[in-house]
């Protein structure tokens, strides 16, 4: 399929696969929908503790490089599980150019760590931050009872409805551990209902730039 990159409302970029008329991240901000999304209503309801996070659709890495950037503010140690079946190039991240556009040019290194290193294999990016990639379909995760947060970032239900079911909230319910949270741009209806269907309690918040709302799910038991 043809992809080009493209620059959202705020200014970040992003990869827009064109014949599906659909992008890795919002094409009213990438960063924006990113903080929004998996920091405010995710990443910051843990402080100063060691959390397993598992991210749905590593992609272009974005939601990876600004947990690791706000990791250290939380005082967290994170192993961070990203699952992609379509890696992205290094010519595609050189594109994008996320460091310079957060300014964060002092993880450059880390970032391109974060793409180059192997898959199948932990990668210490900095004594309190590992990353596994695992290149594979989102049926195939099988983990029990393991992630204390999980980003839901597939793309739409619109392109992809086969992940957007009870199949595969199932296996998110089954990763989490008691208390676990997942959080995900998305917030139709069939895609609340699946995930209550699986035993999961769900909340809409409101969405980011562009977005009305999106959903915010618990494991409770």
């Amino acid at each position: 399929m043809k992809r080009k990159i493209i620059t959202t409302g705020d200014g970040s970029k992003t990869i827009q696969i064109e014949d599906w008329d659909e992008q890795y991240h919002s094409k009213h901000g990438a960063v924006q929908e990113a903080y929004h999304v998996f920091i405010d209503h995710g990443l910051r309801l843990f402080q100063n503790r060691k959390i397993h996070l598992l991210e749905i659709g590593f992609g272009t890495g974005l939601n990876a490089l600004i947990t690791l950037h706000e990791a250290a503010t939380q005082n967290l140690q994170i192993d961070y599980v990203g699952v992609e079946a379509f890696p992205v190039s290094m010519e595609e991240v050189n594109q994008l150019d996320y460091c310079k556009q957060l300014e964060f040019e002092g993880l450059q290194q880390a970032f391109q760590q974060m793409h180059s290193g192997p898959w199948e294999k932990p990668i210490a990016i900095t004594p309190d931050f590992s990353l596994l990639k695992q290149k594979k379909d989102f049926k195939q995760i099988n983990q029990q009872n393991l992630f204390n947060l999980i980003y839901f970032d597939a793309f739409g239900a619109r392109v992809q409805p086969d992940l957007w079911t009870e199949e595969i909230f199932s296996k998110m319910h089954q990763a989490l551990t008691i208390g676990g949270v997942l959080v995900t741009y998305a917030a139709k209806g069939s895609v609340r209902r699946a995930m209550q269907a699986v035993g999961l309690t769900v909340e809409r918040l409101p969405g980011p730039p562009g977005k009305r709302e999106m959903l915010r799910a618990v494991k409770t038991q």
